[in-house]
């Protein structure tokens, strides 16, 4: 990605610069999908409810360099004069801001965006932060133009999203979900980190205190496999500091994205998740396709017949404790979420290989985020990172650098179930609880160890928190229930499976490869 400015603002029939939060509000009131909630905040259905990875191109002459699927140039070229001549007549919200906010390392962004989906430039508008030379002649280096109500006849759902990462610039046709415009910047931003010798990471971070001193974790998860849940509940007075996507550059340093925060709302539980639900029921919220009977009225978290990808967007502010990014020191521990339900243990230590292959595998049940396709699905998803648009062997490999460089430590959380599904009565679930007793132990370092004589890693003896044992070595929990055959089959088919699938990355570090063969 070249280090050229992002893309000239198209011509309109009006632009709306610098609208502040007030008067985004007014301007969603305005639409007719959206209704204001019992908390004083706008509730937009939309008729887009996941991302549109089948709809998502790369712009660029040499497909052999990204794993995503890609477009030509020449076609990317009429896409953008079918959506120019659109907006010709159309009047656009423009959003200004920084993706980060360490002058060092910041990356100015702008989002624009028909003012008929105004939703969209609100939400943005809390991710973004403030800095120098915003308005009309601001200078972006990454862009995305936004058309939710364009068709793109021709590409699945007439949906089409094309990312030329060379100028900067990504275009949304036919799709009324935030999360492409979001996605959209953070997407071309992951290119600009791994240009500057650093690891995008779709990735919480927090800082925990403790008597050995403040740490600083980074959690890496798929949407939906508890990657905010475990940023933002508290060890020890924990702040977080991020909650989806960092930098991890050489040395550890680690730097931040957001100055707000993109929550699921299934589920959402005030007794669990207190500190996401009083911010997601501010006025200053910005709400999307959680369930709602009427105008001025509640919300139900727990109802999915919509879908369960509801969503919100608030600023860091509204949590009430936080942490700015430019405060924390290099990452003590990274933790790997993996939503599983049979034999991963709630948590697990990893050496440097494992570490690398076990980030490359990206394990997890698929949740709504991705769409009905991959909902409750086993998936892999490399780095669990969807949006990382070069080859995603350079993800491992560049994962390993830096592991081993800065020395710290990797662990492996299960944030599902162990010993079978939800129906299966034998299986146990574990609770966020349970997690959080295995960050804050992992931080204190308090967590006893010994080698797991299937997978290679360590596994826990004890975990101050978690009192079932079967929690931390699922293979006791099959040989009491009588399944240790099948156990075994299923050790061995995961380790098949694995390695396969890590074979099919060219040029991804061998050692890398063999690390999952215990």
């Amino acid at each position: 990605m070249s280090e050229q400015q992002g893309a000239p603002v198209p011509a309109a029939r009006r632009l709306h610069y610098g609208q502040t939060h007030e008067q985004l509000r007014e301007w969603t009131a305005r639409m007719p999908n959206a209704r204001r909630t019992v908390y004083d905040n706008y509730n937009v259905q939309t008729r887009v409810d996941a991302r549109s990875t089948g709809s998502t191109y790369i712009v660029t002459e040499h497909p052999e360099r990204h794993s995503a699927q890609s477009m030509a140039p020449a076609e990317a070229r009429r896409i953008a004069e079918l959506q120019e001549a659109h907006l010709r007549d159309r009047e656009l919200l423009v959003v200004d801001g920084y993706i980060g906010n360490d002058p060092g390392f910041w990356v100015p962004a702008r989002l624009i965006v028909d003012s008929a989906n105004a939703n969209v430039a609100g939400m943005q508008e809390h991710l973004l932060f403030p800095g120098p030379g915003l308005g009309p002649g601001f200078t972006p280096r990454v862009t995305v133009i936004d058309t939710p109500n364009l068709a793109a006849p021709g590409y699945p759902q007439d949906r089409c999203i094309t990312v030329d990462l060379e100028h900067g610039l990504t275009r949304v046709l036919n799709s009324d979900y935030f999360g492409e415009s979001k996605k959209g910047l953070l997407r071309m931003w992951n290119a600009i980190v791994d240009q500057r010798g650093g690891l995008a990471l779709h990735a919480g971070c927090k800082v925990i205190p403790t008597a050995r001193g403040e740490r600083t974790l980074l959690i890496v998860g798929l949407s939906g496999t508890g990657k905010t849940t475990t940023t933002f509940t508290r060890q020890n007075d924990s702040l977080p500091v991020q909650d989806d996507f960092v930098a991890l550059m050489p040395g550890g340093k680690v730097y931040g994205t957001e100055n707000g925060c993109f929550a699921k709302t299934y589920a959402l539980d005030p007794a669990d998740e207190p500190t996401i639900h009083r911010a997601v029921t501010s006025r200053v919220a910005f709400l999307e396709n959680v369930s709602q009977q009427e105008a001025d009225g509640p919300v139900d978290f727990f109802d999915q017949r919509h879908t369960q990808n509801g969503r919100a967007v608030f600023p860091m502010e509204a949590l009430g404790w936080s942490r700015d990014a430019r405060q924390v020191g290099p990452v003590q521990a990274l933790l790997i979420l993996n939503r599983n339900d049979n034999l991963i243990p709630a948590v697990a230590r990893l050496s440097t290989t494992q570490a690398a292959a076990y980030f490359m595998l990206g394990e997890t049940r698929g949740t709504s985020a991705g769409g009905a396709a991959e909902a409750g699905k086993a998936l892999r998803v490399p780095g669990t990172n969807p949006f990382f648009p070069l080859l995603h062997a350079q993800q491992g490999n560049r994962f390993r650098e830096l592991h081993e460089a800065a020395g710290f430590e990797v662990y492996l959380l299960n944030t599902g179930r162990v010993g079978g599904p939800d129906d299966d009565p034998r299986g146990k679930k574990v609770r966020i609880a349970d997690s959080s007793a295995a960050v804050r132990a992992i931080a204190e370092g308090t967590i006893g160890w010994e080698r797991d004589p299937d997978f290679g890693y360590e596994v826990a003896t004890r975990v101050p928190g978690i009192e079932d044992p079967e929690l931390l070595q699922p293979r006791s929990l099959y040989q009491r229930t009588g399944r240790a055959e099948e156990y075994r089959q299923l050790v061995a088919h995961l380790t098949e499976e694995r390695t396969g699938y890590l074979e099919t990355f060219p040029g991804l570090d061998p050692q890398v490869v063999a690390a999952v063969r215990g």
